[in-house]
Order: structure tokens, then sequence, then C-alpha cells
């Protein structure tokens, strides 16, 4: 029973269609445009840099009740496999970068996380509700759009990632 809700809700969550699209929302089935990624220690990449294995993007903000619920699991989700079969990345859309930070640094991230203070990264992403988790494949092709919290790490969910990309995630 527990399965069936949670292919229930991730499919709830699955359907954008019900909301307005962001100007210039790269849709499922496109491939990411090039942009950069302002990190927090001043050190900045492209979406191409990150092109090779597949990548979750997870857009938050500090104030963001939800956004901080599921960072834990995304950390630890993190700790389990970025680097080795998936890349994890997170986008803070706060118009403040301290809060941001200090969030970061409060929650222990890990994983690497780039601020978009411009909206530049949340309008291509379509993130006009947060969280949203998007998930690209290693030729850089957004494969799905998740919104809403999650337990990123529960075996529901790692299976749910393993199915998206098409990977056995160990």
């Amino acid at each position: 029973m527990k399965a069936i809700f949670l292919v229930l809700l991730f499919s709830i969550s699955l359907n954008t269609h019900a909301l307005a699209k962001t100007p210039g929302e790269v849709e499922v089935g496109a491939y990411l445009p090039e942009a950069k990624l302002q990190g927090f220690s001043n050190k900045s990449k492209k979406f191409s840099e990150l092109r090779g294995k597949p990548l979750i993007i997870n857009v938050w903000a500090s104030w963001c009740g939800p956004c901080r619920a599921e960072m834990d699991s995304l950390e630890r989700l993190s700790k389990r496999f970025n680097g080795k079969q998936i890349n994890i990345i997170g986008i803070s859309t706060d118009d403040d970068a301290d809060a941001a930070a200090a969030f970061i640094k409060e929650a222990r991230l890990t994983f690497d996380n780039y601020l978009d203070s411009h909206v530049i990264l949340e309008n291509i992403l379509g993130a006009n509700t947060i969280p949203l988790t998007i998930f690209v494949d290693a030729h850089g092709r957004v494969v799905q759009k998740v919104r809403g919290s999650h337990e990123w790490d529960s075996a529901e969910s790692v299976k749910f990632i393993g199915n998206t990309f098409q990977l056995k995630l160990k």
C-alpha cells in the first residue's frame, strides 16, 4: 500500500502541465542550455561541465520550509552516490546570498550549491514552485521534473532515481 501511495505521490508531483511555464523554461525531453552557475565560494561552473554522469538538480531557498525539510535526505543521498554514479547539485533562489550560505553551513551540506539571485536559472529550470528537483541525463537532456519535498534517500526514491536514469544504484 505504501508503494502505491508513493507512486501516486510521484505521479501527482510530476504533473507539471497544470502550472504556467516560466520564461525560457527547458521542458522535459529538451537539453539544458549553457548557463553559468555561481558558487558560494566564488567558484563557478557551467552546466556543460557537469555532463558525463546523470545529474540531479535541486532548486531551493533558505526560507522555504519544504526545501529545508528535504535537505537532510538529499545530503544522505549525496554521501551515498554523488560523484560516483550520479552528480547532485543545489541551486538556491534566495535573494540574500548570506541567508543561503548560512543555511548551507547550518545544514552541513557537502554537495555543491549555487546561487541564482537573478532568476535566470529559476526560469530555465521552471522553478515557479519550490522545491523542484530536475533529473538530467549524462548528455544534458532533462528527463524528469519532480515538484515538492521528498525523502530522497528512501528505498522508494532511490528506486525511482535508478529507474529514471536507467541505472542500478548501489
